[in-house]
């Protein structure tokens, strides 16, 4: 029993190379940034691209208090986010900025607007600089999931992994 290599042999790399939703619209973009990826000498579009496959665990949502932090004494440059970015009521100001996201929410959308800010979509951003120069590719934290406090073995000694079940039930 060897590797049937007529049958395409054995796959040594598993990344995805296209993205699993059926989205039309991530189609497009996936389309665009190839082409820019292929065409241009710009690692930045080869990011997005790679982004842009990921799955909803990897693409983690972006605060906009996170993004406004990140963003400081970065003028006149565009955050790109391949994510969505969520409202944060604990930031009590937004500051003004140019944005390029696949998804916003309402609330924060309706901030960034508010303050004189600039939401683009992708494809406004590959006609605006096609390069990625002044832009800041920014992502979310990943960790930051509820479910990656479980991860490893709770009660083994230096472990902090968070048990599933608090109490056995008794006192």
């Amino acid at each position: 029993m060897g590797i049937d290599l007529i049958a395409g042999g054995r796959v040594k790399k598993h990344i995805r190379r296209a993205p699993k939703s059926n989205n039309v619209y991530l189609a497009l973009l996936v389309k665009l940034y190839r082409f820019l990826a292929r065409r241009t000498n710009s690692e930045f579009n080869k990011v997005v691209l790679k982004r842009l496959f990921q799955s909803r665990t990897h693409r983690a949502p972006l605060s906009v208090s996170r993004l406004a932090r990140y963003m400081n004494g970065k003028d006149g440059k565009v955050a790109v986010v391949v994510g969505t970015i969520t409202d944060d009521s604990r930031l009590y100001e937004v500051p003004k900025l140019t944005l390029c996201a696949l998804r916003v929410t309402e609330t924060a959308r309706a901030r960034i607007l508010k303050a004189g800010g600039e939401i683009i979509t992708f494809d406004q951003l590959a006609l605006r600089c096609p390069t990625g120069s002044n832009c800041v590719l920014l992502r979310g934290p990943k960790n930051a999931r509820e479910a990656v406090r479980h991860f490893g073995a709770p009660g083994v000694p230096n472990s902090s992994a968070k048990p599933y079940v608090q109490k056995k039930g008794r006192n």
